[in-house]
């Protein structure tokens, strides 16, 4: 997949293509909708198919000092469209010039001198321009004026006729510990992203080596400890794996900045600086503060020993 990060990187083969536009938090079902339609129409016309996003997120720019909410950060989205087969990810900086632009300004800039797109396809509440202006009404009006197709794809509902798929909907159900739930309106398990860090060390020395990962900037689930599947990106062990992961805060050892600690089953190596994608499976116990190291490791067999059963079979 090609990424782009700034309008001058167009180049002329990068045009025309039919690209989805939208924040894709989580990339959920109702974004898979949308790139559904998209990629029917880049190859009704033969062209690239595309997604055109914004880093940072709109809501950090207007709200910068809010509580974290992204699902996903920049890389781990960009990794999640890889794999559904997106050709070109617009992913274009919001700032002043950006998010200065009225609807009319963000077509006539954007969609259609800058990045030459051949069609567009967006969600029923699709908004754009400043204030909010633009709706997908006038986003149709400016694709007939301006000669690029216009999709508009309905909003998306659980097959049980539960709540709509959205990423608050998301956030509320990791929130809860529920990450089965926020599979169902992923279409994914929910994963945590980035390169392994150097913590403390302290797994070693209890037969436990752990990946950390730092969680800055992202919604955090509920605290405690899961079952996990494990994605090495890149590199000589790249590959899938099976793990359980802590997630919080560490109580038994004083800690106090939240991160991801993961211990990859049957794994020896170094991973340090790696990428990992560590997808978030069951739910299996709250953060706990014990009463000496061996009743922790007694406490990490048990975890291990079911987080085991429970993800056989998985990939």
């Amino acid at each position: 997949m090609k990424r782009i990060t700034c309008l001058s990187q167009v180049t002329d083969t990068d045009r025309g293509a039919c690209a989805a536009i939208g924040n894709f938090d989580g990339v959920h079902l109702g974004h898979q909708a949308v790139l559904d339609l998209t990629r029917q129409a880049a190859r009704a016309q033969d062209a690239p198919l595309a997604v055109l996003t914004f880093e940072p997120h709109p809501r950090e720019v207007f709200h910068p000092d809010g509580a974290p909410f992204r699902l996903m950060n920049a890389e781990a989205k960009a990794h999640r469209l890889d794999k559904l087969g997106v050709d070109i990810l617009f992913q274009l900086p919001f700032d002043t010039p950006l998010y200065g632009l009225s609807d009319t300004g963000f077509c006539n800039e954007i969609i259609v001198r800058g990045l030459g797109l051949g069609g567009v396809t967006v969600g029923a509440d699709f908004r754009y321009g400043t204030g909010r202006t633009g709706d997908t009404e006038t986003l149709r009006a400016a694709g007939h004026a301006q000669g690029f197709d216009v999709t508009i794809v309905d909003l998306v509902g659980l097959a049980n006729g539960g709540e709509r798929v959205s990423s608050t909907a998301i956030r509320n159900a990791l929130r809860d510990g529920q990450p089965r739930k926020a599979k169902d309106m992923l279409g994914h398990w929910h994963r945590i992203d980035g390169p392994v860090i150097h913590g403390e060390k302290r797994g070693r020395t209890l037969g436990y080596p752990t990946a950390n990962m730092s969680i800055s900037g992202l919604h955090p689930p509920k605290f405690g400890v899961y079952a996990v599947l494990v994605e090495i990106v890149a590199g000589p062990k790249a590959g899938n794996y099976h793990g359980v992961a802590s997630l919080g805060v560490r109580p038994m050892f004083g800690q106090n900045v939240p991160n991801l600690e993961t211990f990859i089953f049957d794994f020896d190596g170094d991973l340090y600086d790696q990428h990992l994608s560590v997808g978030l499976v069951e739910y299996l116990r709250p953060e706990m503060k014990f009463d000496g190291l061996p009743a922790l490791v007694a406490q990490m067999d048990a975890d291990q020993t079911r987080a085991r059963t429970l993800l056989v079979g998985l990939p």
